[in-house]
C-alpha cells in the first residue's frame, strides 16, 4: 500500500510537471482564438496551418535560424571539448607554479554569473568588430571558460590510475602523447557528458544571442522565437507554440540518446 501511494505521488507530480509541455503542444495545433480559451488538452478544432505559417512567418525561413543554432553548437561543443580536456589533464597531473590558485580561480568562476562580465565581453568583442557574428560566442569555448567542464574532467582523470602514465612514459611518451593516446580514449563518458549539456545549455540560450546577434540572418532559434511576441498584443500565438515544439525536438532527441552517457559521466566523476 505504502509503495502504490509513492508511485501515485509520483505519477501525480510527473503529471503536473509535464502538463505546460503538453498545453503546448496541444495549442500548436488550434487556431489563435482559441488557445487561451481552452486550458484543457482536449483540442476542439484543429488549425494545422501553425507549423507551414510558424516556418514562413519571419523574415528566414524557420530552418535558417536552426542552421545558425547548430553551427554555434557544434562550435561550442569542439571548444569545450578540446580546451577544457586540455585544462583538465594540466590540473590533474601536471606540476607547475601557483598550480593550486589558479585552481581555486577556475573554481571560482563556476560561481561567477555571465550577467557580471557580459558588459566588458561586450566591449572587447564591439572594438575588435565581432558583434552580430558567432565568434563572441564561440571563442570563449576555445579557451577553456566553462569551469564546471573543467572540474567534471579533473575529476574523472584523477580516477585513471597514474600507472598507466608511467607504463606510457617508460616506453618513450611525453605529456601530449599520454593525453592524446592514454587518457583521452578512457574520457569518453566525461566528454559525451561535457558534449550533451554543452548542446542543450548553447541550444537553449538566449540572454547571450539576443546580446551578440542583431542581425535577423544571425539569429538562434531562441532570440527567431521572441521575435513572434509583439509587443502591441498581435502575437502569432499558434505558429509560436509550433515552432517552439520543432525547437524542443533536438533537446528531446539529445537526452533521449545520451542518457546513458550523462549518468555514467556524472557517476565517475565524483560529482554528487
Amino acid at each position: 500500500m505504502r509503495s502504490l501511494m509513492k508511485h501515485a505521488l509520483l505519477l501525480i507530480a510527473a503529471g503536473i510537471m509535464i502538463y505546460p509541455l503538453l498545453w503546448m503542444v496541444a495549442s500548436s495545433f488550434r487556431p489563435n482564438d482559441l488557445i487561451f480559451r481552452e486550458a484543457g488538452l482536449v483540442i476542439s478544432q484543429v488549425d494545422w496551418n501553425n507549423y507551414p505559417n510558424g516556418w514562413d512567418a519571419l523574415s528566414e525561413p524557420f530552418s535558417k535560424y536552426l542552421m545558425n543554432s547548430a553551427v554555434l553548437v557544434l562550435g561550442c561543443i569542439l571548444g569545450n571539448l578540446v580546451s577544457c580536456s586540455m585544462a583538465a589533464y594540466a590540473f590533474a597531473r601536471l606540476e607547475f607554479k601557483f598550480k593550486k590558485i589558479m585552481f581555486v580561480l577556475m573554481l571560482m568562476t563556476i560561481m561567477l554569473p555571465i550577467h557580471v562580465i557580459i558588459v566588458p565581453q561586450y566591449v572587447m568583442f564591439s572594438q575588435i568588430g565581432w558583434v552580430n557574428t558567432f565568434w563572441p560566442i564561440i571563442v570563449p569555448k576555445l579557451l577553456a571558460t566553462d569551469g564546471f567542464f573543467i572540474f567534471l574532467m579533473i575529476q574523472f582523470i584523477r580516477g585513471i590510475p597514474k600507472d598507466m602514465d608511467e607504463a606510457a612514459r617508460i616506453d618513450g611518451a611525453g605529456h601530449p602523447r599520454i593525453f592524446l593516446q592514454v587518457i583521452l580514449p578512457l574520457m569518453v563518458p566525461a566528454l559525451a557528458t561535457t558534449a550533451i549539456f554543452t548542446f542543450i545549455w548553447t541550444w537553449s540560450d538566449f540572454f547571450t544571442s539576443l546580446i551578440y546577434l542583431t542581425n535577423p540572418s544571425n539569429y538562434t532559434v531562441q532570440v527567431a522565437l521572441n521575435a513572434f511576441v509583439d509587443s502591441t498584443g498581435e502575437s502569432n500565438w499558434g505558429a509560436l507554440f509550433a515552432m517552439s515544439i520543432v525547437t524542443l525536438v533536438p533537446v528531446f532527441l539529445a537526452f533521449l540518446f545520451g542518457q546513458k552517457y550523462l549518468v555514467k559521466g556524472i557517476a565517475t566523476t565524483g560529482i554528487k
